[in-house]
């Protein structure tokens, strides 16, 4: 019994969940549009630190943008070295790392605030946040309190919606299409990195404030898009269950289904949905607010469906993305790209490394669901060890600066490009995927909102040393920095093939008995052999389905 409702489902493992319609892509879709807001901010930011008039701002170093270079450019410093005209270190490390820190007690804030008002209402607050901090860094103009305040506020808002459209979309997508869908999450944030390097090269060369003003003012936009769209979606189902209420959880299953509330199809998904909540409940009991959040690291490490287990995967899994390396790309590609000596256009080069991740990441859409999430993990991770480790060689050898040799750089630059496309089509969307499968509903929000904070705090680790890594005036490490991305690349794959599951084409319940019956190396081979339903004596006499109202996509109606 839920919410004073007596709920019965089936013992019959292809039952459990109602076949995939248009409806529940389209729902998907458009909440995946979430990860433009992470793509954009990471795109801009990373264009606005080399642009001439953001470094006047807040170096007073001057800059004449009508100078000819004789080269068909135009612009150049006045009184200093052109490789001297730049950001200091610490002021890159503080601009870039400081949304990244918004974005953390965002996450760790929206998964919480998520139990209470719901998954839909949390996403519309974190546009709202958003729209605030961008006000904020728009009214700065070289007062660097009220810039880094601004990025401080908009990352809260950054926190809330990529945490919490992770968990909406994980909860309402079809298990058949699950790793698809949430992939086209991460699909969103190559395709707002690219919207912002497009507007960065289109304003980059402005003399005004309108160079970095514009960037930021069109964030407004995604927010009003997200936040007006999300008034018209049902909430989550599994968030209804987790409150008691179970009638509107199956009208809110019914709308992401394409069914009636009362097909036969949602009755068995509701009450698997159910059963496993209160199946649930009996291992990770909600007894206090403070006990909500313990309850995320209780059990046995030993044991795969664990709580602290769960959670030491989540939060891995996104420390193991980020250190992957690829954000040093995306956050500094214009600043390293004009450390290679040869590059006369980096904001170009910049738009090019971004076209690679937009083009590749929809690859993942048809092989996270074909080879599941480990063998992507896997290959994936390996591909991007030996790309970094090529252009660590090529940047100590033919394409020092000194060297001057374009050739090299060329070649350098592929092999970035070679790693962008592996990260696009395998850790990228994975990482999130894995993230919104593996926690319980007890447990769930709290659980994807640690791990995307984890996500984000890695992040703002990245933004804060890597200037220091590769900036001229630290370590200057330059490309032998690939070095370290490469073997952090190393532990990545290592933590995937000892800890990861395989979790492709289970229901989130039934993934919970995967991780409960076998180790994660043995998991691509298991087949669910009962029902939470069945586990919990709540099942009703089998009888086939007649009152399907939609024909699934690529499959016969049962």
């Amino acid at each position: 019994m839920a919410g004073g409702v007596v709920v019965e489902g089936t013992t019959n493992v292809d039952r459990t969940e109602a076949p995939v319609t248009w409806k529940a892509y389209l729902v998907c879709a458009f909440a995946a549009f979430g990860g433009i807001f992470f793509g954009y901010d990471t795109g801009w930011m990373s264009g606005v630190l080399a642009m001439p008039y953001f470094i006047t701002l807040y170096t007073g170093m001057e800059y004449d943008y009508t100078h000819d270079n004789g080269d068909g450019t135009f612009g150049a410093p006045i009184g200093v070295a052109v490789k001297d005209f730049h950001l200091p270190s610490s002021q890159q490390s503080l601009f870039t790392s400081m949304l990244s820190c918004g974005t953390f007690f965002g996450a760790l804030i929206g998964g919480d605030v998520a139990d209470f008002i719901g998954r839909r209402l949390t996403i519309i607050a974190g546009c709202l946040i958003f729209c605030v901090g961008c006000i904020m860094q728009i009214a700065s103009t070289n007062q660097e309190a009220l810039f880094v305040l601004g990025r401080l506020v908009a990352g809260g808002g950054v926190g809330f919606i990529s945490a919490v459209v992770i968990l909406y979309m994980s909860e309402i997508a079809p298990k058949k299409v699950r790793g698809a869908m949430v992939s086209g999450y991460q699909f969103c944030i190559t395709i707002g990195i690219l919207l912002a390097n497009c507007v960065v090269y289109a304003t980059q060369a402005r003399p005004d404030t309108g160079s970095y003003r514009i960037p930021i003012g069109i964030q407004f936009l995604w927010s009003i898009i997200l936040g007006t769209g999300l008034f018209f979606l049902p909430e989550s189902p599994r968030y209804f269950v987790k409150k008691g209420k179970i009638a509107e959880a199956a009208k809110a299953l019914a709308f992401v289904r394409g069914q009636p509330e009362d097909s036969d199809y949602i009755k068995d998904e509701l009450a698997e949905i159910v059963a496993n909540n209160e199946y649930e409940l009996q291992v990770v009991p909600q007894t206090s607010y403070v006990g909500s959040w313990l309850a995320c690291f209780k059990g046995s490490l030993s044991k795969g469906n664990s709580p602290i287990r769960r959670t030491l995967l989540g939060t891995g899994m996104q420390m193991m993305q980020q250190l992957t390396g690829i954000n040093f790309i995306f956050y500094f590609g214009p600043v390293f790209f004009k450390q290679l000596g040869t590059i006369k256009n980096v904001f170009l080069i910049s738009m090019v490394t971004t076209l690679v991740n937009v083009l590749s990441t929809p690859a993942s859409f048809w092989l996270i669901e074909k080879l599941g999430r480990r063998a992507l993990l896997l290959g994936g991770g390996s591909g991007m060890i030996v790309a970094q480790f090529i252009v660590g060689a090529l940047g100590v050898t033919a394409g020092r600066a000194e060297a001057n040799n374009p050739a090299a750089v060329q070649a350098m630059i592929a092999f970035i490009c070679i790693n962008i496309s592996f990260f696009a089509v395998t850790w990228g969307p994975t990482a999130w995927v894995i993230v919104g499968e593996v926690f319980p509903l007890p447990i769930r929000s709290r659980g994807v909102g640690i791990s995307t904070a984890s996500n984000w705090f890695w992040n703002t680790i990245i933004g804060v040393i890597t200037p220091y890594l590769v900036g001229d005036d630290q370590a200057a490490l330059g490309p032998k920095v690939f070095f370290l991305w490469g073997s952090l690349c190393c532990l990545s794959v290592t933590f995937a093939y000892f800890l990861v599951p395989e979790l492709k084409g289970l229901s989130l319940e039934q993934a919970d008995f995967c991780m409960a019956e076998v180790t994660p190396r043995k998991s691509a081979a298991w087949k669910p052999s009962h029902t939470f339903a069945a586990e919990m004596n709540l099942v009703h006499d089998e009888k086939p389905i007649a009152n399907a109202t939609e024909a699934p996509i690529g499959e016969d109606r049962v």
